[in-house]
């Protein structure tokens, strides 16, 4: 297959910042198809980025479209299974932004579909795998400079957030990447889980506990301390740092110009989560674009985004009991142990 023929479900902003790396940044991939419930917000893409594609009826029709090889799916959460599952049925490669889907039961119903199947199709979006820092990170812990890990201490900050933004938000669509993440790093399974809420910001508004804790105990023993804090106001900044037995690796600032003037030294802080990851999902896309073409996924799967889900499920039951709580997961399907 030389080039990929894509079909796009959802085009709200990673939806649309999607279209710009595959007709703009990245080879090998071509916009064929859009589905939108706003079907002048399609036509609009359509034409903003000169793209050679039609807008689908439906999102079902737009699956099975002969003319599109893979499908993104990138409408909002709670859509994510249904079209997954179809995909599957209908033997299409399927790019599904986190989450996976909104409840453990359809992560379960979706690894299930693909291991009937016989043939992986699917690619979830957790991007921080493919970001530099995270891959010199993870060679570091895997190349013993640090000796048998111990700890870690990570915070997932950002400046603000709207008003519909909730206390189990936090969970299911901030934290999230580090539960992916971390279980990547560690190549370890998370046992329990317990959340702890803190002296609250004066920011947050009535619907909202920030910041809250994170503590996730490992099978090895490993304990990751997690700071989710949304309304830190100054910036977007993402932490983490693994200890070892003899050693620390962090990851790296994000790379700004330091400034002397005017009596002081200042650096720019990022208050957005688009230019912090914006490499990580151009080689995560094109990592999905070479793995159709090639009949070979090599990114984050099903599997990957169940156990997000079912970590992410521990958290929520943590957030409301207070007490520790454990991450009940299904045996790993043969299919995933690679």
């Amino acid at each position: 297959m030389s080039t990929v023929r894509i079909g796009i479900i959802g085009i709200g902003m990673i939806g649309e910042e999607h279209i710009r790396r595959c007709s703009q940044v990245l080879s090998g991939a071509e916009i064929v198809a859009l589905f939108d419930l706003n079907t002048d917000r399609a036509n609009d893409v359509i034409a903003k980025y000169s793209l050679d594609a039609h807008v689908a009826e439906s999102a079902e029709t737009l699956i099975h479209d002969p003319a599109v090889d893979a499908v993104f799916v990138t409408s909002w959460g709670g859509t994510h299974a249904a079209y997954v599952l179809e995909a599957i049925a209908a033997g299409k490669y399927v790019f599904c932004e986190k989450p996976l889907a909104t409840t453990v039961s359809d992560c379960e119903r979706i690894v299930a579909a693909e291991v009937d199947g016989g043939h992986r199709l699917v690619q979830v979006g957790f991007m921080r795998p493919y970001d530099s820092g995270y891959r010199d990170l993870k060679a570091r812990i895997d190349d013993g400079t640090i000796g048998e890990v111990l700890m870690v201490h990570a915070a997932h900050r950002n400046p603000s957030v709207g008003d519909t933004y909730t206390t189990d938000m936090a969970i299911t669509d901030t934290l999230i990447h580090e539960l992916d993440v971390l279980r990547w790093l560690l190549n370890d399974e998370f046992v329990s889980v317990q959340v702890l809420f803190p002296r609250g910001t004066s920011v947050a508004h009535a619907k909202l506990k920030d910041p809250q804790l994170v503590i996730l105990h490992t099978k090895r023993g490993v304990i990751a301390d997690i700071e989710v804090f949304v309304n830190c106001q100054y910036g977007y900044e993402i932490r983490c740092a693994v200890v070892g037995e003899k050693g620390e690796v962090a990851l790296p600032e994000f790379p700004a110009p330091v400034v002397r003037h005017g009596g002081a030294i200042s650096q720019t802080v990022l208050m957005d989560w688009k230019k912090r990851f914006i490499a990580a999902y151009d080689t995560e896309i094109q990592d999905f674009i070479n793995g159709v073409s090639d009949g070979k996924l090599r990114g984050p799967d099903a599997w990957a985004g169940y156990l997000a889900a079912a970590t992410a499920d521990a958290c929520l039951r943590a957030q409301i009991s207070g007490e520790i709580e454990p991450v009940s997961i299904i045996s790993r399907p043969d299919f995933y142990k690679h």
